[in-house]
């Protein structure tokens, strides 16, 4: 059976777009076509992959984006965003909240479809590790995806997280933004350098000892301090 995944959109002529590319592909289809049933839908049903519009009825798509990163089941559910809208703030909000590729209608379906095999590959080829992450009185847990600070944990979308464990794994090593675009969001990703600069601001935002730890490197990109 082909990989499942959940379309939440409430034009209907999309969903039959999208569809009938995706099902062409062997990939299996459901569609839910307000927010809050597409929430329900994701959380209770097991999905490979989900196509979420932002602009929804009962619940919008970047509230659902954050619902479905604070639950553990769904936290690292691949997302791919639609809209139409095109400033440069609702991408960057999607991207703030996990979502792992944004798309702009009106799209190509066929350049969907690409980009959906793509995130799916760079999904599929993840190493699952045990491994924990110690830096001073940081704590970062591969197996519970979890990360504490001073005891208390820091909650963090999907894109933060790997972020951080690649600062973690590489501190002391200046580490370009293309470097990190590939490790965190892969060479498919569509997006900008600008994605970087984002995250790492979050980052050092939502856990502020590491505001100093994570250096700025000039024309090149980020380096951790290999000492806290």
């Amino acid at each position: 059976m082909g990989k499942r995944i959940l379309i939440i959109e409430d034009d209907k002529d999309i969903v039959v777009l999208l569809k009938h590319y995706l099902e062409k592909e062997t990939f299996v289809l459901e569609d839910a076509s307000d927010g809050f049933s597409g929430l329900k839908k994701a959380k209770a049903e097991n999905f490979n992959l989900i196509i979420l519009d932002i602009m929804l009825p009962e619940m919008g798509g970047l509230e659902v984006c954050k619902e479905l990163r604070g639950d553990p089941k769904t936290a690292t559910v691949p997302i791919i965003m639609l809209t139409a809208k095109t400033e440069e703030t609702d991408k960057i909000v999607g991207l703030e909240l996990g979502a792992d590729d944004y798309v702009t209608k009106p799209f190509s379906p066929k350049e969907l479809v690409a980009r959906v095999k793509a995130l799916l590959r760079r999904t599929e080829r993840r190493p699952e590790k045990e491994k924990t992450y110690h830096y001073g009185k940081l704590t970062l847990d591969l197996s519970k995806h979890e990360v504490v600070f001073n005891n208390k944990r820091i909650e963090l979308t999907s894109k933060e997280f790997d972020l951080l464990e690649c600062l973690l794994r590489s501190k002391g090593r200046v580490l370009s933004r293309d470097y990190l675009m590939d490790e965190v969001w892969g060479y498919d990703y569509y997006g900008g350098m600008r994605t970087v600069d984002v995250h790492i601001r979050r980052l050092r935002e939502k856990i502020p000892a590491l505001s100093e730890a994570i250096q700025t490197v000039k024309n090149l990109g980020y380096k951790l301090k290999e000492n806290p």
